[in-house]
């Protein structure tokens, strides 16, 4: 149906080879670009038929990374618009791919806007600890160090797969101290802490953050230690959604990311689980760092309204 690139992106996304909640958003929306180049056809109501099928089969391949149908929204809405104005298949696969390029474009600026916005909440010796694998953290941890800024980075491991390494690996690599701790030690290392920056793979309507497993344990550590906790996200990882009542769905992971399929046959009395991510409350958030500047959790929602425009009574574009 679509090219083979296309797929390659959606298992990429699915199997978590694409990772990163901005990658994810920008990988899709290539995705996107890249099946509209492919559809062969002269008639507008079916090119748009087949565009909004490869969205629902980006859509189906990570559902918490509330990053992926906000790119996509962007895209489609965009199209909805020249489809709706009795545009063309030219002209229909045009905006795809301006919008497509202008949001990849977007997205990749945010994170170093963020950096900078961050790097100016850090001061000199501060201890900095995150979770996970961001690159807006990274670029805010990365700015202030390029700033001349002295700081030192504790890193937890983020099991069960791991991008803990990546963080210290990149964030090593720029000469920045880091120090590598297992996730359970987050609570006896809080006392060395000055500040808790961490990702976001969405935020609700109420100010809850939604990130990597673990994440709500540290925020509630840090709030015990009272030490400032900061989520750095983009506008788009807000989830419209949770506006109208609904919840963000908690995905769940392959159990054999956590033990062997061997382990599993010889103790089939246990049960495995293994939520990807967790929500932590608005209460344990100090500030939301953005691209468009610094927000408490109650007040986000406003921010990326005014952002977007999106007014919540829409059908979704892929509908």
């Amino acid at each position: 149906m679509f090219p083979e690139r296309f797929y390659e992106i959606t298992e990429g996304i699915r199997t978590m080879q694409i990772r990163g909640a901005g990658l994810i958003a920008r990988t899709a929306s290539e995705g996107l670009q890249v099946a509209s180049e492919s559809i062969d056809s002269t008639d507008s109501d079916h090119f748009w038929g087949q565009l909004k099928k490869a969205a629902r089969l980006l859509l189906e391949t990570r559902p918490t990374a509330v990053s992926l149908p906000n790119a996509l929204r962007f895209i489609l809405t965009r199209v909805k618009g020249r489809y709706d104005a009795g545009g063309s298949v030219a002209d229909i696969r045009r905006v795809t791919t301006e919008a497509s390029e202008e949001f990849i474009e977007s997205s990749l600026s945010a994170v170093d806007r963020i950096g900078i916005m961050g790097a100016g909440r850090l001061e000199d010796g501060d201890i900095v600890l995150t979770h996970c694998n961001s690159q807006a953290v990274n670029s805010v941890i990365g700015r202030a160090h390029g700033s001349g800024i002295n700081i030192q980075l504790y890193v937890t491991e983020s099991r069960p797969r791991y991008q803990g390494l990546i963080t210290a690996k990149q964030l090593s690599e720029l000469g920045v101290p880091v120090t590598l701790i297992v996730d359970s030690s987050a609570r006896y290392f809080m006392s060395r802490i000055d500040k808790v920056i961490v990702g976001a793979d969405a935020l609700a309507s109420n100010g809850a953050v939604i990130n990597k497993i673990g994440t709500s344990s540290i925020a509630l550590a840090a709030r015990e230690a009272r030490v400032q906790f900061m989520v750095a996200a983009e506008t788009y990882k807000f989830s419209p959604e949770t506006f109208l009542g609904g919840l963000v769905e908690i995905e769940e992971r392959p159990v054999e990311e956590v033990v062997s399929t061997d382990w599993l046959k010889k103790h089939p009395g246990v049960r495995v689980l293994n939520p990807a991510f967790d929500v932590t409350p608005p209460e344990y958030v100090d500030a939301i760092i953005t691209e468009v500047g610094i927000a408490s959790p109650y007040t986000f929602l406003f921010l990326a309204r005014e952002r977007y425009g999106w007014t919540f009574e829409e059908t979704e574009p892929w509908v």
